[in-house]
């Protein structure tokens, strides 16, 4: 075994252990409650912390809302649409980020003039902002373009995921040694050519973190704003509806928790294979070292 499958063996190993932690832990602090239903100030009854076994019943019960599907199905279908708009929500983020580290990186009067209101930006409470977007995007219209709500949801998703690639990808763009960069003048290398041949490789090592922030980010980006503009067909609305709708059985609540909580799984599982496929050829020595 090599010491590569060894470490991702390990690693699988370590994140399942982590979920029976976090299972025997909840079981742990149910039974804890005894006859009084609370444990340190936290109610334990079933209709506040039900079973992990009724929680995975309520996966094969039949969907509340009449649609003649299982639970199970409708959070998968739930969770697809989410991911759909979350994986747009984080391109855009990327691709905006980008760009904006880069105009940062090139004109220092841009980063002195944005980078505040960059940072200032996401102390904007999403909840309240995505609402707004939905009612300015409703009235624009060019043509026969025509604003939806799901674009509403993916703005805001890539509001959420621009910020830590922006600011992880301006600390990459400017980490190269003085020497380095002098190097590459000394060539008559023009600006583009020193960003592609030099910042940007070295870069990585910074910009696969912000990565990873920026997936987490929009995913709670495209669940929240789901629920605050109460789009239809995502793990949102799933939520708002089973908390409607099955008062009387919160474990259906928990079952569209699980699938958020899946999602963002998932999509940080995704930029993990980019980073194996970026990486794989640097021989363990992170990008830009040579810089």
């Amino acid at each position: 075994m090599t010491s590569k499958t060894a470490e991702r063996a390990k690693t699988a190993l370590l994140g399942s252990a982590g979920l029976v932690l976090v299972g025997g832990g909840w079981e742990a602090v149910k039974a804890s409650g005894g006859t009084r239903q609370k444990f340190v100030g936290i109610s334990t009854d079933d209709a506040s912390m039900p079973h992990l076994r009724t929680v995975w019943r309520a996966f094969f019960e039949e969907d509340v809302r009449g649609q003649g599907q299982t639970v199970g199905r409708a959070v998968l279908n739930g969770s697809w649409f989410s991911f759909r708009l979350a994986v747009g929500g984080f391109v855009v983020g990327v691709i905006l980020g980008m760009l904006l580290a880069m105009a940062m990186q090139r004109f220092r009067l841009v980063e002195r003039a944005w980078l505040p209101y960059v940072v200032l930006s996401q102390t904007v409470p999403l909840i309240a902002l995505a609402p707004l977007i939905a009612g300015w995007g409703g009235k624009l219209k060019i043509g026969s373009f025509q604003w939806t709500g799901w674009m509403s949801v993916v703005g805001m998703a890539s509001y959420l995921a621009f910020f830590p690639i922006a600011i992880g990808a301006l600390r990459g763009l400017k980490s190269p040694k003085v020497q380095s960069v002098e190097l590459m003048d000394t060539y008559a290398a023009s600006w583009w050519q020193t960003l592609v041949k030099l910042r940007m490789p070295a870069s990585i090592p910074h910009v696969l973190p912000a990565m990873k922030l920026a997936a987490a980010a929009s995913v709670v980006g495209a669940v929240v704003a789901e629920i605050s503009i109460g789009l239809k067909g995502g793990i949102g609305r799933l939520i708002i509806d089973y908390f409607q709708k099955a008062s009387g059985d919160p474990s259906r609540v928990f079952t569209a928790f699980i699938g958020a909580a899946g999602l963002g799984m998932i999509v940080a599982g995704l930029v993990r294979v980019a980073e194996v496929l970026l990486t794989r050829n640097m021989g363990g020595r992170p990008a830009g070292a040579e810089a």
